[in-house]
């Protein structure tokens, strides 16, 4: 929900704090970063940990939780406070010299990550169309491109919001699986470690999937974006915040946080009582899991896996694409934002195009998808160690 709709709502939920209308008001940015974070990439990863571990990687889930909550909680605050994004910050604080390597990573992760979520959403459709992979693959690639060059940012916020439900599929199709209760509740809260280059090996790469560098750069420009609905559209305007602003932009990442790591708890729960317990655990790739799922929990599990592939596609590469253009952008210093038309920003869009013809000409290099998940993951890990500055925080 953009801020312009947000007052509006917040208006008429003011009467009555504390219900459920004044709670879905505040969710915004922090909701849709934390969806994006379950792109078809984090499930591939996720479901092929439950197949080969079953259900002894659940606990991670609440593990990551506090890591994802208060790195995003970081950066909602620096967007919501300084009224600058996270590219435009470290220009002014940092310099070239650390802004322009986190970029180069920042791109490199990207274009990989919206190769192989293409690729894992042309795949899915082709499962339960017919279609050839081939074919949907740039079709994808370009009604992204126009949803996010033509439509105004209320209107991609409204969408991205709206997809958001797409990944409830998960929790249905984990319930449609019929797992074993006694062993989740076991494994949930009782971690368990096996001390495997195998088992070490996928815990990197769900945590390089799950707390990605990209999510910095879009909360905190989404932050600024809500601003700028409002009409701050100076950063001197946008400088400084209410305390009822963070209260709320705290219950949003909050949300947004724990949405996205439950969905991750479903997706290894769905794998893990489908998959691991009938031994199906050499799976290379997003649309193996979801066809391994047909034969062995039902139809209903392997159309709602795959339907959500195609959803969380939707909304995690555009992410993707904004989020490096709202870096570029912000580095170089270019006017650049969902909210202003290509004629006024045409390096903006042109980065955002760009990013995802990259990641369609990546996808075509025929990349398997676990080397892409990996050297991804390995990607973020280097980016994700916010650099140190020991003169005093970012907002003054």
């Amino acid at each position: 929900m953009t801020s312009a709709a947000r007052p509006q709502v917040e208006n008429e939920a003011m009467a009555s704090p504390g219900t459920l209308r004044r709670f879905l008001a505040t969710l915004g940015p922090g909701l849709i970063t934390g969806a994006a974070d379950d792109d078809p990439s984090g499930i591939g990863t996720y479901s092929i940990a439950g197949a080969l571990f079953g259900y002894t990687c659940l606990w991670i889930a609440w593990f990551t939780f506090p890591l994802m909550a208060a790195i995003q909680l970081i950066c909602a605050r620096l967007g919501l406070v300084s009224g600058r994004g996270l590219g435009d910050l470290l220009r002014k604080y940092y310099g070239s010299r650390i802004l322009w390597p986190a970029c180069l990573l920042l791109v490199i992760a990207n274009v990989v990550n919206i190769g192989a979520d293409l690729g894992a959403m042309a795949a899915s459709t082709a499962l339960v169309t017919g279609v050839r992979a081939a074919y949907l693959t740039p079709l994808y690639t370009l009604l992204m491109i126009v949803l996010m060059v033509w439509a105004s940012y209320r209107m991609v916020a409204r969408i991205f919001k709206w997809m958001t439900l797409a990944l409830f599929a998960y929790i249905l199709a984990a319930f449609l699986a019929h797992p074993s209760w006694n062993e989740i509740a076991a494994a949930t809260f009782v971690p368990k470690l096996e001390w495997s280059r195998q088992y070490w090996s996928t815990l990197v790469a769900v945590l390089g999937t799950t707390i990605s560098p990209f999510l910095f750069f879009w909360q905190a420009t989404q932050e600024v974006e809500e601003e700028r609905e409002q009409g701050k559209v100076t950063a001197a305007q946008r400088r400084g915040a209410t305390e009822r602003e963070k209260r709320d932009s705290r219950t949003d990442v909050l949300a947004g946080m724990l949405f996205s790591n439950l969905i991750m708890y479903f997706v290894v729960l769905t794998a893990a009582a489908t998959l691991h317990v009938n031994g199906k655990t050499s799976l290379g790739t997003v649309q193996e899991v979801a066809e391994a799922l047909r034969p062995l929990a039902g139809g209903g599990t392997y159309l709602l896996f795959t339907l959500g592939i195609i959803g969380t596609g939707m909304l995690s590469v555009p992410v993707l694409a904004g989020s490096t253009a709202y870096a570029i952008a912000e580095g170089a210093g270019w006017c650049g934002s969902l909210a202003l038309p290509p004629r006024r920003a045409p390096q903006f869009y042109v980065v955002l195009a760009g990013a995802l013809f990259a990641g369609l000409a990546f996808n075509g290099f025929g990349f398997g998808a676990v080397a892409l998940l990996f050297w991804s993951a390995v990607v973020n890990g280097l980016l994700a160690p916010p650099p140190h500055r020991p003169g005093g925080p970012l907002v003054e």
